[in-house]
This record gives structure tokens, C-alpha cells and sequence, in this order.
């Protein structure tokens, strides 16, 4: 057995995990919400294809979610080497709770973009007035995402001060 690890040893399966959570649920979100948008964009483009282009507001918004993910993957993944600097379980639990948070909440804004850009893009062809109204709730729904963000790079950034080294 080697000596030259330092800290304990189930500690980054934590780290990486919260990675992990990360990206797969903020990709689901994102996924969800480009899916169910989509879908409505589709279907008002029948009747009203010049307003496509205008309604695909949504899923640009949904896809922003999976940039959230990659970026806490990211923060995480590079603040895991054990060979470099003592990896505690505290460290791996407080990247989990920031993959956690950021995922989770990603997942939950693309269900609330995806939900509210299918029924506003349709409500949108048939009563244009319904726009700004409609661009409001979708920043509203990606703020849900951008505070699951903040949240996960705070709580990355607490990863390292478990114990004096």
C-alpha cells in the first residue's frame, strides 16, 4: 500500500459524483425544456411561421442550463487531486452539495422553461400581446438555474478549508 496518498480515500468518489450530478442533470433540464419548447415552436410554425424565429427564445434558454452544469463540472472536477493537496471527505461532500445544487435546480428550471415556452410560444401566435409577458416568466424560470449556480460555486469554493494543512 502506498503512503502517498494523503487524506481519505473515498473521498473524491464524492467529489466526482457531485461533477457528475452536475452535468447529467442540468443536461436533462436543458434537454427537457429544448424538447417541450421545441415542440410547441413546431407546432405554431404550422399556422404562423413568420413568428419562429421570435419563439425560439425558450430553447435558447433552455440550453443555457447545460452551460451551468459544465461550468460547476468543471470547478469541481479541477479542485479534485489527491496527489497534489489533501482530499478530505469534507471536501468531497461539499463538491456533491454544489453538484447537487447546481444540477437539481438546472433540472427544474428546464422543466419550468419547457412548460411555460410550449404554452407561451402557442399563446404567443394567437394573441401577440403575450410576448413580454411570456420573456418575463422564462427569466424568472432561468433565474431558478442561476441561483442553483451561485449556491454551487460557494459551496465548491468551501472545499479545501476542512482542515489546516
Amino acid at each position: 500500500m502506498s503512503t502517498a496518498f494523503s487524506g481519505d480515500e473515498t473521498a473524491p468518489f464524492f467529489g466526482f459524483l457531485g461533477a457528475a450530478a452536475a452535468l447529467v442533470f442540468s443536461c436533462m433540464g436543458a434537454a427537457y425544456g429544448t424538447a417541450k419548447s421545441g415542440v410547441g415552436v413546431a407546432s405554431m410554425g404550422v399556422m404562423r411561421p413568420e413568428l419562429v424565429m421570435k419563439s425560439i427564445v425558450p430553447v435558447v434558454m433552455a440550453g443555457v442550463l447545460g452551460i451551468y452544469g459544465l461550468i460547476i463540472a468543471v470547478i469541481i472536477s479541477t479542485g479534485i487531486n489527491p496527489k497534489a493537496k489533501s482530499y478530505y471527505l469534507f471536501d468531497g461532500y461539499a463538491h456533491l452539495s454544489s453538484g447537487l445544487s447546481c444540477g437539481l435546480a438546472g433540472l427544474s428550471a428546464g422543466m419550468a422553461i419547457g412548460i411555460v415556452g410550449d404554452a407561451g410560444v402557442r399563446a404567443n401566435a394567437q394573441q401577440p400581446k403575450l410576448f413580454v409577458g411570456m420573456i418575463l416568466i422564462l427569466i424568472f424560470a432561468e433565474a431558478l438555474a442561476l441561483y442553483g449556480l451561485i449556491v454551487g460555486i460557494i459551496l465548491s469554493s468551501r472545499a479545501g478549508q476542512s482542515r489546516a494543512d
